[in-house]
Formats: C-alpha cells, sequence, structure tokens
C-alpha cells in the first residue's frame, strides 16, 4: 500500500532539496544561552533563538523549577478540569493578569493552542475575524477552525483594515486579529490605529504578544504598553516559550467573560494535559524578576539598537523594526542557506529563513537579539556579517 505513496514523497523531498528550502537541524548539547555547543564539538554564539531575555537557563528559573519539581511532582497526567490544576497555575494565571492589566486568564500547553482554541469557542458564522495577512500561522489555523466570516488585510496597512472592517459592518460581532510584532520581519503591529479604527467601526481586538512580550515597551509588556492601551484589549494571547523563559506553555488573557468562556469550551484547553508545575513555577518566578527590575528589558533594547546600526551601516537591507528581530534580507533561498552556512564556519549560529515559512523571493536571515548578549558578541557576529556579506557579493 505504501510503495506509491513513499515514491511521491521521495520525489517531494528531492524537489525541496533541490529549491534549497531544505531545512537541516543542527543538534545542541549545551544549555541555552549566548553561547552554545553543537553535537560537533563546536562552541558558537547564538543568534537565532527567542531567548530574548537571556532566561532560558537562568539560575533563578531553575531553582524555582526544581522545588517544583520536588513539591509537585513531574507532571499532572490529566486536563485541567478533571485533576489537572494545582495552586501553583492558578497563581501563575492570576501573575500573567496581572502583567498584562487584564482581567483573568487561561494558560494552555502552547500559544499554538492558544491560538487554535480562542476562535471558535466565541464566534459563529453570524460574525467576522478581520486578520493581518501576516499573522503567525498558529492564527491562521485557528481562524480556519472557526466558521465566523474571514477578511484579511494587507500587513499593518490600516486603509486596508478600514476597507474590511467597512465589509464586515452587517455582521453581528467583528474581532481584528494581529500579531503583536511580527516573528518574520520584526515590525510591530501600529495597535493605536487599530484601537481607533475598532472603536469608529464598533470591533474587538486580538493580540498575539508571543514576540512582543518581554521586548516591546518601556518594562516588556508589550505592544499594549508601548501604544499605552494596557488593559484596553479585549483578547491577548502569548507564550512562555520565548522572552519568558524559553520552555513550553501557552496563554490566552483578556476580559474575564472570554476566558470563563474558554474554560468551558476552547478544546486544546479541555483535551490536553497542564502544563508540569515545574514550568508553571518558573514562570511564576520568571514574572516576579521582570516586576522587580527592568534591567533585562534596558539590556536587551541597548543590544538591539547597536546591532541594528551597525549592520544598516555596512549596508544590509533589513526590514524596519522596533523589536528585537532584525531580517537581514538575502532574497534568494540558496543563498540565504549558504550565508547561514558560512557564518557558521565564523561561529555564527544563524538560520536561512526561505518559503514556505516566509514568501517566495522573500529569504532572508533573521537575526534575534538577546539580553544574554554581550557587546563583544555582537561585535563578533557584525564582524562575520560583513566577512560573508563581502564574500557573497551581498554588500560592496
Amino acid at each position: 500500500m505504501y510503495e506509491n505513496f513513499q515514491e511521491h514523497l521521495k520525489a517531494t523531498l528531492d524537489d525541496i532539496r533541490e529549491s534549497g528550502l531544505y531545512k537541516t537541524e543542527r543538534i545542541i548539547v549545551s544549555p541555552q544561552g549566548a553561547e552554545i555547543v553543537l553535537d560537533t564539538g563546536q562552541k558558537v554564539l547564538n543568534f537565532c533563538a527567542n531567548n530574548y531575555l537571556g532566561l532560558s537557563n537562568n539560575r533563578l528559573l531553575v531553582e524555582a523549577a526544581r522545588s517544583a519539581l520536588e513539591s509537585h511532582g513531574y507532571g499532572m497526567s490529566s486536563v485541567r478540569f478533571i485533576c489537572g490544576t494545582t495552586d501553583l497555575h492558578k497563581r501563575l494565571e492570576n501573575m500573567i493578569a496581572g502583567f498584562f492589566g487584564t482581567e483573568d486568564t487561561i494558560l494552555y500547553a502552547a500559544c499554538f493552542d492558544a491560538n487554535g482554541g480562542v476562535f471558535e469557542p466565541l464566534l459563529t458564522d453570524r460574525d467576522a475575524i478581520i486578520s493581518d495577512a501576516l499573522n503567525h500561522a498558529s492564527i491562521i489555523d485557528g481562524v480556519r477552525l472557526c466558521k465566523a466570516q474571514r477578511f484579511r488585510y494587507e500587513n499593518a496597512d490600516m486603509d486596508d483594515l478600514e476597507k474590511q472592517l467597512k465589509l464586515a459592518r452587517d455582521l453581528r460581532f467583528r474581532l481584528i486579529v494581529t500579531d503583536g510584532v511580527f516573528s518574520m520581519d520584526g515590525n510591530v503591529a501600529p495597535l493605536d490605529r487599530i484601537f481607533e479604527l475598532a472603536e469608529r467601526y464598533d470591533a474587538m481586538i486580538m493580540v498575539d504578544e508571543s514576540h512582543s512580550a518581554g521586548v516591546v515597551g518601556n518594562t516588556g509588556r508589550g505592544v499594549t504598553e508601548l501604544f499605552n492601551l494596557r488593559g484596553k484589549i479585549e483578547i491577548i494571547t502569548g507564550t512562555l516559550g520565548k522572552a519568558f523563559g524559553g520552555a513550553i506553555g501557552g496563554f490566552t488573557t483578556g476580559r474575564k467573560e472570554i476566558i470563563e468562556l474558554l474554560r468551558q469550551r476552547s478544546r486544546p484547553y479541555l483535551f490536553s494535559n497542564s502544563i508540569p508545575p515545574l514550568v508553571a513555577a518558573a514562570g511564576i518566578k520568571m514574572i516576579e524578576m521582570m516586576t522587580g527590575t527592568n534591567e533585562l528589558q534596558d539590556r536587551l533594547h541597548n543590544n538591539s539598537r547597536h546591532f541594528i546600526s551597525r549592520i544598516t551601516g555596512l549596508g544590509f537591507d533589513i526590514k524596519p523594526t522596533m523589536s528585537a528581530i532584525c531580517a537581514v534580507m538575502l532574497y534568494d533561498a540558496k543563498l540565504s542557506q549558504d550565508f547561514a552556512a558560512l557564518l557558521l564556519e565564523e561561529g555564527i549560529y544563524v538560520t536561512g529563513f526561505s518559503y514556505p515559512v516566509v514568501p517566495k523571493g522573500q529569504a532572508r536571515i533573521r537575526v534575534q537579539l538577546s539580553a544574554a548578549h554581550e557587546t563583544e558578541h555582537i561585535e563578533k557576529a557584525i564582524a562575520a556579517f560583513e566577512k560573508t556579506g563581502r564574500k557573497l557579493g551581498v554588500i560592496k
């Protein structure tokens, strides 16, 4: 039975390889950090992790997780409403709500689940979802699971958003959905203008803060803080897997009635195990740290400004960014793979991104800065980019 399908799969994989789009996985044998060790024994500087605040191997988070492992065990073996809720889960949910200035929070195994489980319980075919064209794949998949009518506006294009809102005007409820920071480009959604349009056309807003929480805003509260809209957005989704420690876990936080209904009807919540207590405990410690000091956010912002200024000064083409993501545009898929391979030889670990992760003809190296990076790390990366860029003819 499998033989014909096997030949089809082999041909598809060969096509992916020949087009320069095949993705390989490098194996890390050390904790995540600014400097990591590969299974080849090579020590490299990591500039492609979502470890924005450098907390993935933070001593305080590790100790919090170890303590919870002793007090609450390894896993819950249950979904939340059966016997999968601990005091740590509830405390973390309350702290996330306090951090974002919202009314309540619900935890998921990942933000992919949070986005996958948010639309279907809330909206029907009488309603409208108006989604940014560059929203994360998890939002796109979540929208597909919902019967609401779908409208799409061009990335951060407020004229197009208004056009779509007018088209959806006669439907019962309208929900505008946007990433806070768009993960492939690094640009920030113009939430202030989105909010104005939402008020004008009687719409609600959902923001995915996965790449903006901990990063954007003076104290890392994300785009709602950046635009002075903290507590005014109906739905925020996010992750514990990036700036917030880098392990696993997602959340939806917002209006209490929304969260209450999600607890009753959101399928990824109802049919997936609780996150391990040790992850919840580390999340609690993370929020305590971020509430107590702004040191990590300040360091991240300084590192981002430093790298972006220097890399543009060398003549590289980058996407406009207000985040810790710097998309160095190479456009050609094979060039992006070759560029990343040569950077690895220089001790800089990055990844070339090409279709289907980004549109065809938009291949790039996505550089992600971290509070864990020291100035000498950034200077070494810049020198490697300059050497490789000149060697491959990307810059003169």
